[in-house]
């Protein structure tokens, strides 16, 4: 995938095949998608933005799912440790995976303008990155790479005005 989230695409394809994905690999794993957690992940599926813990909360309350906010952390807690949404740092915001069951290093790429997210592959330690890490003995464990910018929606219609 290179950039999803800026591409036109079938929404609702994209929000069924996330939950798919999601209730295949808690099937194989033997984790259990609870109505909030499903709930949580439709929420981060429905949008190409990343969403706060609180707006999530909101959105819980509204659907008579939960009140108190350990209520939504719990479940974005579930849904990033097994793979089915990522933390984007920058924004102390969530957004559901766009490679669900695929190992991958992620990178994400956030519109300043519209506050799109798109999540593309990548590998930090086979570049630029790694070798420098390697150079100074370094071990790499971890990477967190979010780019800021503008998407090409923003861009053209920033072109046209």
């Amino acid at each position: 995938m290179s950039g999803q989230g800026f591409e036109r695409h079938d929404h609702a394809a994209c929000i069924a095949d996330g939950l798919a994905a999601a209730d295949r690999a808690c099937a194989e794993r033997g984790l259990q998608l609870t109505p909030v957690r499903r709930r949580v992940l439709e929420y981060l599926l429905g949008e190409h933005r990343a969403l706060g813990a609180y707006e999530i909360l909101d959105r819980l309350r509204a659907d008579g799912l939960g009140k108190q906010p350990p209520v939504a952390y719990r479940a974005l807690e579930f849904l990033v440790s097994h793979g089915f949404a990522h933390r984007i740092e920058k924004l102390n915001a969530f957004i559901a995976c766009g490679l669900p069951g695929q190992t991958h290093q992620p990178a994400f790429l956030i519109c300043s303008d519209c506050g799109t997210v798109a999540e593309t592959d990548t590998a930090p330690a086979a570049g630029a990155l790694g070798r420098a890490a390697k150079a100074s003995g370094f071990a790499i464990a971890r990477t967190v790479i979010e780019a800021e910018g503008t998407c090409p929606r923003c861009a053209n219609g920033a072109a046209a005005t």
